[in-house]
């Protein structure tokens, strides 16, 4: 192999760039490897290191142009190199540790310098030369000098100059010019210091030619430079897409992925350590509790695909109507938290709730469609709202507060709002275990034939015996069932209940059609009709004796669904009651294909007929609308005889509420059927008694 002066002096240059790039490329990887992946990492540097200056040893010596034969002896060759490495190991250990210095890294370059020293040293012993070196020490101490001070610059910049300059770019470029430059350096001093013009001979010409040493020097020693450089081309590729899943996986524990905000961890996190900053500095801040008015009719009309295009720009506009960066969080759902933590007032905080309200408030248009939403916010302070850890739950209550106000608007928390939760809870718990205590009972209101005064049936109406409270109202505990899936138990109670009554009445002489409710989430269960035929089968019941309730709301809300499930009461036998009837917005065409026997108007325009036309308007039409769909329209909440007479003169079929009677336990309206003392209460139809076995029903129980 022959190679002329310029070539090996570009061979040099170009190895020692190489070698200082990879080296340092190398370490740096150790920094951020754990265990023995750090090791491993350092021991190829010091691998790259010791074969590079051997390398350049072995080529740089041939670009001497010696006038004599070249060879070398093997082991001190193999030596030579081995020393080399041996020594890097701990000069790039020393370099790249967890805690360098300064010290350190000078520690370091002497120790790099000997891995210098000893390949090159060893590399000119190995051809055996005649009479021997005639070294300059001097000339060795420049050299040593030159390279622990070289070596020692290169090192602080790349690992100690990052640290004050973590953005200079050039720093790496910087070290490996650095490095290179001293290897070359450090080469030709030892070179001139070892005398080499004054030599006449290898002893070891003949034992290992030249040629096969530089072929091992350039082409092997180049070889394991590019292997090198690409097993840390990929590893750099694999510890980036790490990095990046890494990322994301850490994006996706702390923030939620539909708007990107913070998650409920994430925000708690952030509460916690304002929350301990506060105690010791005791600087208000404030969380506010964020709770979209109207969000759930948009999911239901439109789609939960535009519903979270709907919650995506509620986000955007929170994060432009704050002006600061304030910690907001996703708490679940419509709800939003928002964490205030520059030491706020109650004045401040008020202005951030107002910007909120009007920008959530704003109409949004997404792919044509439009939406309103306004917002409830309760905000709740520290330090005089509580400790950090209860500032969520009050703020919550607050908003609550807000939205039972009507919406859109802001609550500060006060603590009675906690206490009616407190209260709404332990009702909660009392209400679990009522069913099996037998602390529920049904109520019965007699409803009246309006042309001629006479009880035709009742409505069963629930009533809670609480053991401390007394009787409790359903209006107060219904909407707590409701909440926390306890009403369907509690429904189904309620028909067979009411099914067992009509039997116990019916064994006792009196023939009552008793009405009973359903709740929306009665008529979500898709076996409903099944419960109601087994309560019949049950008491032997005739299903013309039970009437299903159901709010014009409800049977509006679902028409599809609404319509199956009446299909199937209906054929059942069961009688169908649209409840509330004039409060929604019920659709003649889908009305007229129900199979409903009756309309019950909304007890709202009977408290105004004495007074507003626009009720007795309405009060008429149902009428009207009722006779000529063939069905029987019942009037409730009838308290005074006006009312009375002005329902009967517009044409009511049937008529309920507390100018004929008051709700009673079924033993007093047993009773009241049959001994019926108060002259002012009107007589039951001849038709609900009667010996039963001249006149049987056709399911009843011989």
């Amino acid at each position: 192999m022959v190679m002329s002066s310029a070539m090996t002096q570009g061979f040099m240059v170009a190895m020692a760039l190489i070698s200082a790039f990879v080296s340092l490329d190398c370490v740096r990887r150790s920094e951020r490897a754990p265990g023995r992946q750090l090791t491993s990492w350092i021991l190829v540097a010091a691998v790259v290191t010791g074969s590079a200056t051997w390398s350049i040893g072995v080529v740089g010596l041939y670009g001497q142009g010696l006038s004599w034969p070249l060879g070398y002896q093997p082991l001190l060759l193999f030596i030579a190199w081995a020393l080399g490495v041996a020594l890097a190991y701990p000069g790039w250990l020393l370099g790249f540790g967890r805690n360098a210095s300064i010290s350190t890294l000078f520690l370091a370059a002497a120790t790099l310098t000997g891995a210098l020293v000893a390949t090159f040293s060893l590399g000119l012993l190995a051809p055996g030369f005649r009479p021997g070196l005639v070294w300059d020490f001097r000339a060795v101490l420049t050299a040593i000098g030159g390279s622990v001070s070289g070596l020692s610059l290169a090192l602080f910049v790349i690992k100690l100059g990052r640290e004050k300059y973590p953005a200079l770019w050039v720093r790496t470029p910087l070290a490996v010019l650095l490095m290179a430059g001293t290897l070359s350096w450090v080469h030709h001093a030892w070179l001139s210091a070892a005398g080499l013009a004054e030599q006449t001979e290898a002893a070891y010409a003949g034992v290992l030619p030249i040629q096969s040493v530089l072929l091992l020097a350039t082409i092997g020693v180049g070889l394991l430079m590019w292997l090198v450089l690409v097993s840390s081309f990929i590893d750099s590729r694999m510890s980036t897409s790490l990095l990046q899943a890494q990322g994301r996986l850490q994006e996706q524990a702390t923030t939620d992925p539909l708007t990107g905000l913070l998650n409920r961890t994430s925000f708690e996190a952030q509460l916690q350590d304002t929350g301990d900053k506060a105690q010791v500095t005791q600087k208000a801040f404030a969380v506010l509790f964020i709770d979209l008015d109207g969000f759930k009719p948009i999911n239901q009309s439109y789609g939960f695909s535009f519903g979270d295009q709907v919650l995506v720009e509620m986000s955007q506009r929170m994060r432009r109507s704050l002006g600061q960066p304030f910690p907001l969080a996703r708490w679940g759902g419509d709800e939003f938290l928002l964490l205030m933590d520059h030491n706020v007032s109650q004045e401040s905080v008020a202005r951030v709730a107002r910007a909120l309200i009007e920008q959530l408030g704003a109409k949004v248009v997404i792919d044509g469609r439009e939406a309103v939403l306004t917002a409830s916010v309760g905000v709740a302070m520290f330090p005089t709202d509580g400790a950090p850890s209860v500032l969520i739950g009050h703020a919550d209550a607050a908003a609550r507060a807000a939205k039972a106000a009507g919406g859109a608007t802001y609550c500060f928390f006060q603590p009675s709002m906690v206490q009616d939760a407190r209260d709404q809870m332990e009702l909660l718990r009392d209400l679990r275990i009522a069913l099996d205590r037998g602390e529920l009972e049904l109520f019965y209101q007699p409803k009246v034939h309006a042309p001629s005064g006479q009880i035709t049936g009742a409505e069963a109406l629930l009533r809670w015996n609480h053991p401390v409270r007394g009787l409790v109202s359903p209006a107060l505990f219904v909407p707590v069932a409701e909440k926390f899936g306890l009403i369907n138990a509690i429904g189904d109670w309620a028909i067979d209940e009411a099914c067992k009554q009509i039997r116990q009445w019916r064994d006792g002489g009196l023939r009552m059609r008793v009405a009973v409710n359903l709740s929306v989430q009665q008529l979500r269960q898709p076996n409903l009709h099944e419960r109601v035929e087994q309560a019949l089968q049950t008491h032997g019941v005739n299903p013309q004796l039970l009437t299903c309730e159901i709010t014009e709301s409800m049977a509006m809300e679902n028409t599809e669904v609404t319509k199956q499930l009446f299909d199937r009461l209906a054929a059942i036998g069961v009688h169908i009651s649209i409840d509330d009837f004039g409060s929604g917005y019920s659709s003649l065409a889908y009305l007229r294909q129900l199979p409903t026997e009756e309309l019950k108007i909304d007890r709202s325009f009977v408290l105004d007929l004495e007074t507003s036309s626009d009720a007795r308007a309405v009060v008429d039409a149902v009428v009207k609308l009722g006779q000529a769909l063939g069905l029987k329209v019942v009037a409730e909440g009838v308290e005074t005889e006006a009312q009375y007479l002005i329902l009967r003169q517009l044409g009511c079929d049937e008529l309920q509420g507390y100018y004929f009677a008051k709700p009673m336990a079924s033993t007093m309206l047993y009773l009241w059927a049959m001994t019926d003392d108060d002259p002012k209460t009107p007589q039951f139809r001849q038709s609900l008694f009667g010996d039963t076995e001249m006149a049987p029903l056709q399911t009843d129980r011989p």
